[in-house]
């Protein structure tokens, strides 16, 4: 069987090098670019208006996010690594492992939980102000960051796919990989074309106007089913009654951001289109 493509070894991790210790490496440059997009988003006037901010207040809850996602998702795959890999040693053995995100190792599940902690201390210095209004806004640019860090991680050689059968083509030999080497599928970059492909849909879904909160379910539930479906053929390293751990997250997801959409687009009372401008408390 002849495969259709070779893994580029000679793609290095680190973007731009600034001496022999230190990088720019392309899992920065990937966050940097996500939350540059959700500032773009948020910040433009109909954002502004919707959310009753200033620009100012924009870069301030982006800092929030950022912290957010840095802790929450770090501390998960942290987490994570140790339950799965029975070793604790090589994170407090050497205490600087535990904060290492430029080497990667980040879990997206508690980046999200990061992220809306982020939302409710955000809120609670802007009167009025609500959570679901700025999770519309938040993850309409969410999917272009997502399909950005998975292309890293195929950049990086990590979160490596199952092994392939013989007559697919299209899978690759990864250098990093566990074991022998074997053909796998290219898993990250399944996954980029499943997230990219949310994007029109929560496009269309906040071009239609619905009620506050229905946009961010929508995210929510369509993340739940594209991650269930990557994890298809995503090695994983602990499973449950034929369920990766991924899809143990995903598909509560799918099942709660359903229920969301519901109830936001039911429930009564006006959708929020524009709010006056406050200063922040304190």
């Amino acid at each position: 069987m002849q495969h259709w493509f070779t893994y580029p070894t000679n793609i290095d991790p680190v973007a731009i090098h600034l001496g022999p210790r230190f990088g720019i490496h392309w899992y920065g440059i990937a966050y940097i670019v996500a939350f540059l997009c959700v500032y773009l988003w948020m910040s433009r006037p109909a954002g502004l208006r919707r959310l009753g901010l200033t620009k100012q207040q924009i870069q301030d809850f982006i800092f929030y996010a950022l912290i957010g996602v840095l802790v929450g998702g770090r501390t998960f795959f942290v987490i994570n690594d140790i339950i799965s890999k029975h070793d604790a040693s090589f994170y407090f053995s050497n205490p600087v492992n535990l904060i290492a995100v430029w080497n990667g190792g980040m879990a997206f599940h508690g980046g999200l939980i990061g992220v809306l902690v982020a939302i409710w201390l955000f809120i609670r210095q802007h009167p009025g102000l609500k959570y679901v209004v700025v999770g519309d806004e938040v993850v309409v640019m969410l999917p272009v960051g997502i399909t950005l860090v998975r292309i890293v991680n195929f950049i990086n050689d990590e979160l490596w796919g199952d092994v392939c059968r013989p007559d697919h083509p299209w899978c690759l030999v990864f250098p990093s990989a566990p074991g022998a080497p074997a053909y796998r599928h290219p898993s990250q970059i399944y996954e980029a074309i499943l997230d990219i492909l949310t994007l029109p849909i929560l496009l269309i879904v906040y071009r239609l106007k619905p009620k506050d909160g229905v946009v961010a379910w929508t995210w929510f539930t369509c993340y739940g089913i594209t991650r269930t479906i990557a994890e298809m053929w995503r090695q994983t390293d602990f499973s449950w009654m034929g369920l990766t751990g991924g899809q143990l997250y995903a598909l509560p997801m799918i099942v709660v951001g359903t229920i969301g959409i519901a109830y936001c687009a039911t429930r009564p009372g006006p959708r929020t289109d524009a709010r006056p401008v406050r200063p922040a408390r304190g």
